[in-house]
């Protein structure tokens, strides 16, 4: 039999080489004569587990089962917080992601909006594997706030000061970068694990402390705290504090790319639609090479924020007291429910027991510094934001980005830069959504922004 007629029989195109193989190895040993082809062939695809001990036909069965159970006929459960502000689509994503046979358990937070594969907002536990597109593109995108020794007065009656700070601390937009390079230790690293980070090293060194583009940010503010905390070492009161947003660039871009398209290419083809959704099982070798790829990037974003933060507070000529910092697009391992897995958070901070983290709210609204509370059935997880409402394009034909920026000095806000596309109504209430997720954090302190920079070169957002 050819593969076409096995195919009107049944047989999956994924698995036509492995019923010829069986045929042919059937038909060579007698057991079986070609009259009897078409009836076994049957015979497997009604109950191939009766043939998993089968001398001939135990592959092609094992192939049957495995195509059969390659997407769950029902997705993984999965709990979600602020359901009103959650539209179909992104639990159209959410649902398609908890169906991919490596999914173990999911959580939609209450920022959550449509993404690429695994929505923004979403938490995907997997067994062994990890799926790059559900880390994210901008791997490792992180937030990372600074406490500064300046008295809180400082940041309206000194102005010009903290604005050449931003300025001169930072460079934002698209394929940005210095021409002498930043120093820091994660350059001494090792960036020959893969060929991509290899190859994007210099290119990396030279992007290190800029900040991109999209929601990226990095901006001045105050920091209210309404009693003591002992793990930050700061008492009740108002702080002067700089935030920033972004991740790990061009190079962590890549690594996502590169990846994915080695994960894609080894799905069936009637599976193309869960193409962002492919996956690396940590066993395998490329596995094995975007995990490590992927850890260099966390350090990487994590040192670009450093040098951020060094440059700023030196042109300010002020000294660092505290801070906070965590990834929002990254994938972990972590013990749930009394097995490890590799949780993926993409727009999603961590939030175990006791753990602090940073969620922005936009350029008029609060940030807040929080501990989380360890809830099992968000896998220890909260929101990354207050999560967009509406498109890039829908934004900025919505909302006069002059009318935007002058309300905004009203309210006592000064805008360095920024895109039409990035105004406080593109995105949902802050306070709704720290409301909608009181059981997964505690807030520990309040940071209302006051001098913000961001991208406004019309660069293709990164975020």
């Amino acid at each position: 039999m050819n593969g076409r007629q096995l195919q009107k029989l049944g047989v999956p195109e994924e698995c036509v080489r492995e019923a010829i193989t069986a045929i042919q190895f059937a038909i060579s040993s007698r057991t079986t004569d070609s009259k009897q082809v078409k009836a076994k062939i049957k015979e497997v695809l009604d109950a191939p587990e009766a043939f998993l001990d089968d001398d001939y036909f135990a592959k092609f069965a094992q192939a049957i089962i495995d195509d059969r159970n390659f997407v769950r006929a029902e997705p993984v459960a999965y709990e979600t917080w602020g359901k009103s502000g959650i539209d179909q689509e992104s639990h159209f994503q959410m649902r398609q992601a908890c169906s991919v046979p490596v999914a173990v358990a999911g959580a939609l937070m209450p920022d959550a909006h449509v993404g690429y594969g695994l929505p923004i907002g979403g938490v995907l536990a997997c067994d062994n594997a990890v799926i790059p597109y559900a880390v994210g593109v901008d791997i490792a995108c992180r937030m990372k706030l600074s406490v500064l020794d300046i008295a809180a007065d400082a940041i309206d009656s000194q102005f010009n000061r903290f604005k050449e700070a931003l300025e001169g601390g930072t460079r934002f937009g698209v394929g940005k970068e210095y021409q002498k390079p930043q120093a820091h230790a994660v350059m001494d690293a090792d960036w020959s694990i893969t060929r991509i980070t290899r190859e994007k090293k210099d290119r990396a060194w030279k992007q290190l402390g800029t900040s991109g583009s999209g929601n990226h940010f990095v901006e001045f503010g105050l920091l209210t705290l309404t009693e003591r905390d002992e793990e930050l070492n700061l008492d009740a009161g108002q702080y002067v504090a700089l935030l920033s947003h972004s991740g790990s660039r061009g190079a962590g871009a890549a690594v996502c790319s590169t990846y994915s398209a080695i994960a894609q290419a080894a799905l069936p083809k009637k599976y193309e639609d869960l193409g962002r959704l492919a996956w690396l099982d940590l066993e395998s070798e490329a596995g094995q090479e975007y995990w490590a790829a992927m850890n260099l990037m966390g350090d990487y974003a994590a040192a670009n924020h450093d040098v951020i933060h060094r440059q700023v507070s030196k042109l300010l000529g002020s000294q660092i007291i505290a801070g906070v910092e965590n990834h929002h697009n990254f994938a972990w391992k972590e013990t749930h429910g009394g097995k490890e897995v590799i949780v993926h958070r993409k727009g999603a901070t961590p939030a175990a027991a006791g753990e602090l983290g940073v969620i922005p709210g936009s350029m008029a609204d609060p940030a807040f510094v929080v501990r989380g509370k360890g809830n099992a059935a968000s896998l220890g997880s909260a929101s990354h934001g207050a999560g967009r409402q509406m498109s890039r394009t829908k934004a900025r034909d919505k909302f006069s980005w002059k009318a935007v920026k002058n309300d905004l000095e009203k309210k006592g806000v000064r805008v360095l830069s920024a895109g039409a596309d990035e105004v406080p109504g593109a995105y949902k209430d802050i306070r709704q959504v720290m409301n909608e997720q009181a059981d997964l954090v505690d807030i520990v302190a309040r940071f209302d922004p006051r001098i913000v920079k961001m991208c406004d070169d019309g660069s293709k957002a990164e975020d």
